[in-house]
């Protein structure tokens, strides 16, 4: 008869709160982990087929690498989170039905949370309330109405407030020639 090992499933952590609360256990994967570049191609994928009990995918030695790499850590640590995993899933399958993703940046800022920003000498404050955000006493249903109000100009709304930074271009290196984040802040009430 055949012994089946159940796979532990350690919770998801900080990495440098499991790293503090056990030095020793991080140097020795760290360790292991470097001595992986040393193993030969064979070696690897025994090394796959113990951590992942399955044949070994046909990838190249880079990629057997992060992977294993990977996978100790996910054993010592913790994998992803629940919402992570339902999120790649999503993901995934609207990359079979569709052809491609479109991923915007997670603009969830919870009730209470203060911006300021500092506009031509003035300190700007919003709150973000349950169904939108307050400014100057104001109920306002976005940030960009909040920026147009202030700048009487055109703005995306988290840019303005810094939650957003555009790509710097070359010459914008060391300077943001629109003034955009003089002094963004995010402080939560």
């Amino acid at each position: 008869m055949k012994a089946v090992r159940k796979r532990t499933q350690w919770p998801a952590r900080d990495a440098a709160t499991t790293e503090a609360a056990h030095p020793t256990r991080h140097n020795e994967l760290s360790q292991r982990i470097a001595a992986l570049n040393e193993l030969t191609a064979q070696q690897l994928r025994d090394e796959w087929r113990r951590l992942y009990r399955g044949q070994p995918p046909r990838l190249s030695r880079d990629l057997l690498i992060r992977t294993i790499a990977y996978r100790m850590q996910e054993l010592a640590y913790g994998g992803l989170s629940k919402p992570t995993q339902r999120k790649l899933d999503t993901l995934t399958k609207e990359l079979k039905v569709k052809g491609s993703i479109v991923v915007t940046p997670n603009m969830s800022l919870r009730p209470g949370t203060r911006l300021v920003r500092e506009w031509r000498g003035r300190t700007q404050t919003v709150v973000v309330t349950e169904d939108g955000f307050e400014y100057a006493g104001k109920a306002f249903p976005s940030l960009t109405k909040i920026a147009h109000a202030i700048t009487g100009a055109h703005w995306s709304g988290p840019r303005f407030f810094g939650l957003v930074r555009k790509p710097a271009s070359n010459d914008q290196l060391g300077s943001d020639a629109t003034g955009s984040l003089d002094a963004a802040e995010v402080a939560h009430g």
